[in-house]
């Protein structure tokens, strides 16, 4: 498989992963999809690409319930963020924020949660984009803190 189709299998199987989502689909679907994107992602992708890879990751095992992969891809998404700021988007270092804010919340450290909810919320209000700004506020309205 060359580059082009690794990218655009890469980007198709994280489309997958949201309707998945919205389908209610089996728990092993979700992560295997998520997770087979980031693969993807990782072979082909940006240092972006990469920390959002990390973060759909974050996501499935927060929405799942399962704290300690949730809080693993959380971080890790973090310090490909933090490592990389030129190679971002402005909204990826709150999107960052919320994935280990929702990560501590599923642990049940909900201090934790509460301090990476202000964090992003902080770093969400720098994103000139209404488009970009709005999402990230409503995913942190949802965390319990």
């Amino acid at each position: 498989m060359d580059a082009r189709e690794e990218r655009s299998l890469a980007a198709g199987l994280f489309n997958r992963t949201w309707e998945l989502f919205d389908a209610r689909a089996s728990d092993d679907e979700l992560i295997h999809t998520a997770h087979a994107s980031a693969y993807h992602w990782a072979q082909v992708g940006t240092a972006a690409n990469r920390a959002r890879g990390e973060w759909l990751c974050a996501r499935v095992y927060s929405v799942l319930g399962r704290a300690e992969p949730a809080l693993h891809h959380a971080r890790r998404c973090l310090e490909l963020v933090e490592a990389n700021p030129a190679d971002l988007e402005e909204w990826d270092l709150p999107a960052a924020y919320e994935a280990v804010a929702r990560a501590q919340s599923v642990a049940g450290d909900l201090g934790e949660a509460r301090r990476y909810v202000e964090l992003g919320r902080a770093a969400a209000a720098r994103v000139a984009d209404e488009e970009d700004r709005a999402p990230l506020e409503a995913d942190f309205a949802t965390i319990r803190t």
